[in-house]
């Protein structure tokens, strides 16, 4: 919902700051008083065109900053664009804003930071629906009619079985075009595979390999290095001749004089056994060095080979990947595609197969979908024109067009082959025609104004519950109707809201509606008053929301000149509507 907006230097807005209700919220004023404006500056902050008329004299920009609270569809349909664009988001807030300098220039940001128009136009889709511009009026956009009647008919399961179906038709399709390449490019990737499994399948590699190669080459280049320094460490404990001691020796001497003063002193005794544990370790590790010294292997030729063998690697990891896992599973899926090439002929007969198949099954699925969509269509149909029949519209005809392109790889329907996507194979559109003998015609080209915002009415009352933008925007719902019919539209909107719909399980709507009628304006949740002031020498527009005296003034003033008896009149109708309102809410309980 649009739970804040704030207008500044726009036409002849100097500054206002408007705080919605959730429900029904209705703005009334004098002719000329600046009610419009304030539905363009909001249909600008949602990626309407920006005009440099619209900064007010004297200024040097226009701002205007919308903060909306999202429902969960509108998080669903909203999230995904600013992950997209890396647009960091909380659960529910969502500010826009959007500047025009006079120059010509204009910014667009959301949630601070700045994106493009197209951006903007693609969000601003998902939250607000003005009913007598275009721009974002969901209804009028027929790629999503079909997603209305499918909503409206309960047929979303039916629908996603087609889609299933014509995922895996295109899943095998794009297998079988894959197939059926140039003969020459398959028979060169043949080769290229050939010459890559061969070569990484007789290179014979082990995963490890690489590590333990370059271990035994450092061992093997330093042989002579590990040689002598293990015949020093031998000689330092054995000594280098006959006449040089070495440390086995003087432990000897030690360990003998040591025992010897053991039979002086008792006390000595640990010490005695620590000389002999040294000794004995001593030449434990004697016997160790030379044993590693006579060991040692001086191999000039396997080192040779270790070098070509790590060579090997090296060439290969260039080519194939940057670790011996990674050539060895290159390998593995060069070896898989060689093999469905190579059985390139069986495959495409199994897929064609099952192409066929498919074909068959979402002809079925799709020609039940599309019968079941005309059904829906013709219900549809009615309960529309029984709406507009309330609205004063009882002459208008509404109609839902479903065509089928031919195709000649379309699954065969009805003895015709058509198009089909994950939608079905119907093409939807809606249709109307406002006035007697006038031929039904597409929805996107009625006649604006009050008439279209009738019909938008009644669409909306009809198709809520498959309709999830959360705001709804009526500008001027009230042209050509009287007081009577006065009271069904604004019965009727206010029905769209959370206020009537406490207990019905349909879409929750924020309505916003400019009127001039008194019956519509005494069903709104929050009244709001716009009037036009004379500043100095300036015209500013204002607005404020109405208390409940204000607002019996106001509707008062709405129904002929202010007396006693206009304010009375005003009263009741005020109780009438909030008789109507209880009436309504209990109904539904």
């Amino acid at each position: 919902m649009l739970a804040e907006i704030d207008i500044a230097n726009f036409a002849i807005i100097e500054h206002l700051h408007l705080q919605f209700h959730r429900g029904f919220n209705v703005m009334t004023g004098e002719t000329g008083a600046g009610k419009s404006i304030i539905i363009d500056a909001v249909g600008m902050l949602l990626g309407g065109r920006a005009q440099s008329e619209f900064v007010r004299a004297g200024a040097d920009k226009a701002r205007v900053e919308g903060t909306f609270l999202l429902n969960d569809a509108a998080r669903t349909n909203v999230f995904p664009i600013l992950d997209e664009i890396g647009i960091e988001h909380e659960d529910e807030a969502l500010i826009i804003t959007r500047e025009i300098h006079r120059e010509g220039r204009n910014v667009c940001r959301v949630n601070g930071r700045t994106v493009t128009m197209h951006t903007l136009q693609r969000i601003g889709e998902f939250l607000v629906d003005i009913h007598g511009q275009s721009e974002h009026l969901s209804l009028l956009r027929v790629r999503e009619h079909v997603d209305f009647l499918d909503r409206y008919g309960n047929l979303w399961e039916q629908r996603a079985r087609v889609a299933e179906q014509v995922k895996q038709l295109r899943a095998v399709r794009n297998e079988i075009k894959a197939l059926m390449v140039d003969a020459r490019e398959v028979a060169r990737r043949v080769d290229r595979l050939t010459y890559v499994v061969a070569e990484i399948s007789e290179a014979n590699l082990k995963i490890g390999e690489e590590e333990a190669l370059k271990q035994e080459r450092e061992l093997l280049g330093n042989a002579e290095l590990r040689a002598n320094l293990a015949d020093r460490a031998y000689r330092a404990l054995y000594g280098a001749g006959e006449e040089d001691q070495g440390a086995i020796d003087l432990l000897n001497e030690a360990l003998q004089a040591v025992t010897g003063l053991e039979k002086y002193d008792a006390a000595v005794k640990s010490a005695r056994e620590e000389a002999e544990s040294a000794a004995a370790q001593a030449d434990d590790l004697a016997r160790a060095l030379r044993a590693y010294r006579d060991g040692v292997e001086h191999d000039p030729a396997r080192l040779a080979q270790i070098d070509e063998r790590l060579d090997l690697i090296f060439r290969l990891k260039r080519k194939y990947g940057d670790t011996i896992e990674e050539i060895i599973r290159y390998g593995e899926n060069a070896a898989a595609e060689l093999a469905t090439i190579s059985h390139s002929e069986e495959r495409t007969k199994e897929l064609q197969q099952q192409e066929a198949q498919l074909l068959e099954e979402i002809a079925a699925l799709a020609g039940d979908l599309s019968r079941a969509r005309r059904d829906a269509g013709q219900r549809l149909s009615r309960e529309i024109e029984a709406q507009l029949q309330d609205l004063g519209m009882a002459k208008a005809k509404f109609g839902v067009a479903l065509e089928r392109a031919d195709d000649a790889n379309g699954p065969a329907v009805e003895g015709r082959r058509v198009a089909v996507d994950t939608t079905g194979i119907d093409r939807v559109e809606f249709l109307v025609s406002p006035n007697p003998g006038e031929p039904l015609k597409p929805l996107a080209k009625i006649a604006s104004g009050g008439e279209t915002s009738r019909l938008m009415l009644a669409l909306k009352s009809v198709l809520a519950v498959a309709d999830n933008t959360p705001t709804l925007i009526f500008d001027e719902i009230d042209q050509g109707i009287g007081g009577r019919t006065g009271g069904v539209v604004g019965s009727k909107l206010w029905a769209l809201t959370p206020s009537a719909q406490k207990i019905a399980a349909v879409p929750q709507h924020q309505v916003i509606c400019i009127t001039h009628l008194p019956q519509i304006a005494a069903f709104g949740d929050a009244h709001f008053k716009i009037r036009k002031e004379i500043v100095g020498e300036r015209t500013i527009t204002q607005i404020a929301e109405l208390n409940n005296s204000a607002r019996i003034e106001e509707i008062a003033q709405m129904l002929g000149t202010e007396t006693a008896t206009t304010r009375q009149n005003a009263e009741e109708l005020l109780r009438e509507v909030a008789n109507a309102k209880k009436r309504a809410v209990g109904g539904r309980q």
